[in-house]
């Protein structure tokens, strides 16, 4: 056990250097990123435009030995052009099925809120079930399989905000956020090398990363533990300034990201603080706040912010 035990930690630990190489000064962030991949969910990153988004989701892909594929939504993508499409073959006389970009083991859906709630909709399936469904026939998505969506703030012009349904399949939504000035620096130093960014080398294999998720899947938790996650659960459930409060998915969503996160730092159980940790990037998006708070999504997120802060605060800690 102890020889699985350390090599689950030196593959992680070169996933996590692989990515630093091109994210510099974020550890925290592409920590977050590795533990949502680890827990086989999906990422949501949300931030202003040229902080890195879309670098991130290409550093994290590439890190992986694996079939990639980047969807840029617009505005005119049509559901078939993420799925795929049945056309018809004269030489067998039938038609045949075109697989589209969404049959890969990564798929950048890069600024998902520019495309229409339609095409957004096509997602649904393949991130819940690991299929897709067309023309009454359903076809299995690879493994591991993973959707890394990019999206900036709903005011700016020509987005459409992502309804919760699509939200509440995202495991994690995170923040690039600013460089720090000694990341920013290396960054130009890199244009000056005529270099824009570096490319992220391949450290793992899809049955590696498979694995890992595996492994995951074994860490403990105790029963004090998952108590303490309902409490957390039903409070958001409960508070008046939330008026739909987190769903058994998500309920499942954060089970499985401590459990990650607990690989992620070599240990074979959880405690409160993996709970604590994550609370804020696997709730926060799938809140939604009382009619009160404003329907601006940037301004959403800070309420669901503070509320979840008082929610955690307020909320005993098991020992």
């Amino acid at each position: 056990m102890k020889v699985v035990e350390t090599s689950a930690r030196d593959k992680i630990f070169a996933l996590r250097e692989a990515i630093g190489e091109t994210i510099k000064g974020k550890q925290g962030t592409i920590e977050l990123a590795i533990v949502t991949l680890l827990a086989e969910g999906h990422l949501l990153i949300e931030d202003v435009p040229g902080v890195g988004k879309t670098t991130l989701g290409h550093a994290l892909a590439r890190s992986i030995a694996c079939e990639f594929h980047r969807i840029q939504f617009t505005s005119d993508l049509l559901p078939s052009d993420v799925l795929g499409v049945s056309v018809y073959s004269p030489k067998v006389n039938e038609f045949e099925f075109k697989p589209g970009p969404i049959f890969a083991n990564v798929v950048l859906a890069d600024e998902i809120n520019r495309t229409t709630p339609k095409t957004q909709s096509a997602l649904l399936e393949a991130m819940n079930e690991s299929q897709v469904t067309i023309e009454n026939t359903t076809y299995p998505l690879p493994r591991p399989f993973m959707v890394l969506a990019t999206q900036n703030p709903i005011e700016h012009h020509g987005t459409y905000p992502l309804p919760e349904s699509q939200l509440d399949r995202f495991l994690m939504r995170i923040e690039v956020g600013y460089p720090d000035p000694a990341a920013e620096k290396e960054i130009l130093k890199r244009f000056t090398n005529g270099q824009r960014q570096r490319s992220t080398q391949a450290v793992l294999t899809p049955a590696e990363v498979i694995f890992l998720q595996d492994e995951s899947r074994k860490i403990h938790i105790d029963e004090p533990v998952i108590d303490y996650m309902i409490q957390l659960v039903n409070r958001t459930r409960e508070h008046p300034d939330i008026e739909l409060g987190v769903s058994p998915r998500g309920t499942s969503a954060l089970f499985r990201a401590t459990q990650a996160l607990a690989l992620l730092d070599g240990r074979s159980f959880i405690i409160p603080d993996d709970v604590k940790k994550l609370v804020h990037p696997v709730f926060e998006h799938r809140l939604v706040m009382g009619r009160g708070a404003s329907r601006l999504r940037a301004s959403a997120m800070v309420d669901a912010r503070a509320v979840l802060s008082e929610i955690i605060a307020q909320t005993p800690v098991p020992a």
